[in-house]
């Protein structure tokens, strides 16, 4: 739990993953551990509430690879299959209580929990705080936001045809937090697992 208050988790994991092939990224075995698996233990750490978003075809396959999970988990479905993150956004952030959330993409399994406690200390009492990466693009996908506050900007980017995450953003009061001034979080917590080679070499590290 966070030191100042109730902060939910939402695992995005409803994308059809096409990059890494025909099985699902969600539930590919990570040295021994469905990758899922991994994100959802690290943000239990620092969360009181975990919705695990997806597609409805996924559903069964993902509740057994968290079958033997300590968290207390629910899960919230796509009402229309793959509409892109902020769809899934929508969706998971809706199905919490809790004023603000900690959003992180299933495929980043290295995600550290120190980096979402500091986003939710930036975030409160404004809509979000986000990463600005080394390149200057912001990082969306392990963030925190108002939860409520968000699921709203997102259904209105998404009713306008307009599915991009950077979209949504534009809209919100977010504080930015640069890449270098985080002190003390791993330097692997935005690796993303979106390849088989990715996959592979992540395996590698962890044995």
């Amino acid at each position: 739990m966070t030191r100042n208050g109730s902060l939910g988790g939402v695992v995005l994991a409803g994308g059809y993953s096409t990059r890494f092939g025909e099985s699902d990224k969600a539930v590919a075995d990570l040295a021994g551990t469905p990758m899922i698996r991994r994100v959802v233990d690290r943000l239990a750490t620092v969360t009181d509430d975990c919705v695990v978003n997806c597609r409805t075809d996924q559903l069964e396959p993902i509740r057994d690879a968290l079958s033997d999970s300590d968290v207390d988990l629910r899960y919230a479905t796509d009402p229309v299959p793959d509409r892109g993150p902020l769809s899934g956004m929508q969706v998971g952030l809706e199905a919490l209580d809790c004023e603000y959330a900690a959003v992180v993409a299933c495929d980043m399994p290295f995600v550290d929990p120190t980096l979402l406690e500091v986003l939710y200390d930036r975030a409160l009492g404004r809509d979000g705080a986000v990463v600005r990466l080394a390149d200057g693009w912001l990082q969306p996908m392990q963030a925190v936001y108002r939860a409520e506050t968000m699921a709203r900007v997102c259904e209105e980017r998404l009713s306008t045809g307009d599915g991009r995450v950077m979209a949504a953003l534009e809209r919100l009061d977010v504080a930015t937090v640069a890449e270098a001034d985080l002190e003390g979080v791993s330097d692997r917590t935005f690796d993303s697992i979106d390849t088989q080679a990715a996959l592979r070499d992540a395996t590698r590290r962890l044995e």
